[in-house]
């Protein structure tokens, strides 16, 4: 059955067969500027009529996230000229009253505790850190450039005074999802990292959560290092793709 597709607002797309809507495509700007794409289709021929009237609209590049294992998904993008970029390990991380105590001299502030004064400070601290050196463009696609700082979904480490570190969780209400790890860059491999995650994850088993999720970058050694050292399992991997 041949598809129609009709452009229905700025960043939204519809294809239309039989005077049913057999697919949607859509775009939206994340918050570092690059353009993502998704399409939701019923049929190969409606994926295709779908995204070549969004690429002839759309300025390159562009940019979609795939789960590795939906392979017809991926065949589809890779048919258009997409190309992977960049992999995410998903993890699934079991929550307990495990301990990993900071380092002497740094103190653990729990989730809605931090000062978001001092907080804001040092989440630019560590942007301009990250910017500095392999860009916030090779974050994961989930994690946003500029999220509220609600101190409510951070659990901070201080010392002598100064914020030093941070983890960001979303609360979920069946599974927390951890969006952030991050320490000051002169305060790295001390530990700091691996007690923000237990503190983290004895918050989650307090409240009768069995497990909390992350994405890791597969060549972030340390990342990996941490979470399965944390008891941490792969439940899978999402590809993010791009066409320049």
């Amino acid at each position: 059955m041949d598809s129609v597709v009709t452009q229905v607002s700025e960043r939204h797309w519809h294809a239309l067969g039989d005077d049913r809507v057999v697919g949607r495509g859509e775009a939206s700007r994340r918050p570092d500027g690059r353009l993502f794409l998704s399409i939701d289709a019923w049929q190969e021929t409606a994926f295709d009529r779908l995204a070549g009237a969004m690429l002839t609209q759309l300025p390159k590049p562009l940019y979609t996230v795939v789960d590795e294992a939906d392979l017809d998904l991926l065949t589809s993008w890779e048919r258009i000229g997409f190309a992977p970029r960049r992999r995410e390990w998903e993890y699934v991380v079991p929550t307990g009253p495990g301990a990993a105590p900071p380092p002497a001299g740094v103190t653990i502030i729990a989730a809605g505790e931090a000062d978001e004064g001092r907080l804001r400070a040092l989440d630019q601290d560590i942007r301009d850190e990250v910017e500095a050196t392999v860009g916030w463009h090779n974050m994961p696609a989930e994690v946003l450039v500029r999220p509220l700082l609600d101190p409510a979904a951070f659990t901070v480490a201080e010392r002598s005074g100064d914020y030093v570190g941070l983890v960001r969780v979303a609360p979920l209400p069946r599974q927390p999802r951890i969006g952030l790890i991050a320490v000051r860059k002169d305060l790295r491999r001390r530990g700091i990292a691996r007690a923000l995650l237990a503190e983290v994850l004895r918050s989650a088993h307090r409240r009768g959560i069995a497990t909390a999720s992350a994405d890791v970058h597969q060549s972030n050694a340390a990342a990996v290092a941490l979470f399965e050292g944390a008891g941490a399992r792969r439940a899978g991997s999402n590809l993010e793709l791009v066409l320049r």
